[in-house]
């Protein structure tokens, strides 16, 4: 019942958005929001070529109001390119959105349904008859990929890309960085709470750019260096000599870096792997943004994520005594650091996480 009343919701929000609307509009909606833009796909270079052509007609001074779909997916408008965002970078993530959806069917029907109520209760303007003709044709070609209609291009002149909903909170973000590619090597921080999604939004990286990434869970303190007088300092359970002496220093004078990881189960530092930095290097993990580190970077993210999902995330993937761990160790150490350290107002952006 949940998901029919969010259905119901948005696609009276979709008919008071465009009026002029025709039923074949209102079914392309449903379908992408149940299979997103699976059909479309073909590979990865004729999306980015067919949006460097489409970009040619498009409108630059319109908003950049993306379109929630009742889904996983959101309609990104084409004009998000005069932010910083590439072609390169809107093809990756039109390509990467593209999945099978076994579920995809019976998510139709449902929305179908939905949707052919709200016709019988006038609240959407079809006669039920035209309606209910056009989903019966449609269910017999196998409910095919549909169109906009001649009305719908002609009144509001659609350019945009379905995408994966978990991209688009992070959409200004790989707009600056693409700007930023333009000019430099760029190093960016990412940094916030436990289960705040860093981890995530270092993999969307090297999803979408050829970078480098380093972790700064690979520079705990070792045995000898946990002293209660180092864990009294803020930020202090992290090795920050290490991380400057081996990573930041290195990449400012543009060396090749001799990457060696902490060792949690035996405790020791693993031999170096010899690593040539790329044009984006992502630093990610909490204590990040220590004052130490700031000034190594071109630009800083926060990922700010509510104290309730951050907790049901840690129980999630974590067992109870290692939870509890997290709740009473080291995220009141990590509340410290982002307190003392002024760490999101600090941060160039700063993103709020949800489900």
């Amino acid at each position: 019942m949940e998901q029919h009343g969010r259905t119901h919701e948005l696609l009276i929000k979709h008919y008071q958005r465009y009026p002029d609307l025709q039923i074949q509009d209102i079914l392309k909606y449903i379908y992408q929001s149940a299979f997103g833009c699976e059909h479309l796909i073909t590979d990865l270079n004729s999306a980015i070529d067919y949006i460097n052509g489409e970009s040619k007609d498009c409108d630059f001074n319109c908003e950049n109001l993306i379109e929630r779909l009742d889904g996983e997916y959101s309609r990104v408008p084409l004009s998000f390119l005069k932010s910083g965002l590439t072609a390169e970078t809107f093809g990756k993530l039109f390509f990467k959105s593209a999945k099978n959806e076994p579920d995809g069917l019976s998510k139709l029907e449902e929305k179908i349904q939905v949707a052919t109520k709200l016709v019988q209760e006038n609240k959407l303007p079809f006669s039920s008859d035209e309606f209910e003709k056009a989903i019966k044709q449609w269910r017999n070609r196998g409910f095919s990929a549909i169109h906009h209609s001649d009305k719908f291009h002609k009144n509001y002149n659609p350019m945009y890309r379905v995408i994966s909903n978990r991209y688009i909170p992070f959409l200004p973000l790989f707009s600056k960085i693409d700007r930023l590619l333009k000019e430099k090597k760029v190093v960016v921080a990412i940094d916030g709470g436990s289960a705040s999604g860093k981890t995530t939004l270092s993999k969307m990286f090297e999803e979408l750019y050829d970078c480098t990434v380093f972790h700064i869970d690979d520079f705990f303190l070792r045995p000898e260096q946990r002293t209660p007088e180092r864990y009294e300092e803020i930020g202090g359970n992290i090795d920050r000599e290490r991380f400057l002496k081996e990573i930041l220093i290195p990449l400012s004078e543009n060396k090749t870096i001799n990457y060696r990881k902490f060792d949690c189960s035996t405790m020791t530092i693993t031999p170096a792997v010899k690593i040539v930095p790329k044009k984006l290097i992502i630093i990610e993990g909490v204590y990040s943004m220590h004052t130490h580190f700031s000034k190594y970077y071109d630009y800083s993210v926060f990922l700010d994520v509510p104290t309730q999902l951050q907790k049901k995330r840690i129980e999630k993937r974590n067992f109870p005594q290692l939870a509890k761990r997290f709740f009473n160790e080291w995220i009141p150490l990590e509340e410290i650091y982002f307190e003392k350290m002024q760490v999101k107002k600090r941060c160039d952006i700063s993103i709020s996480i949800s489900e």
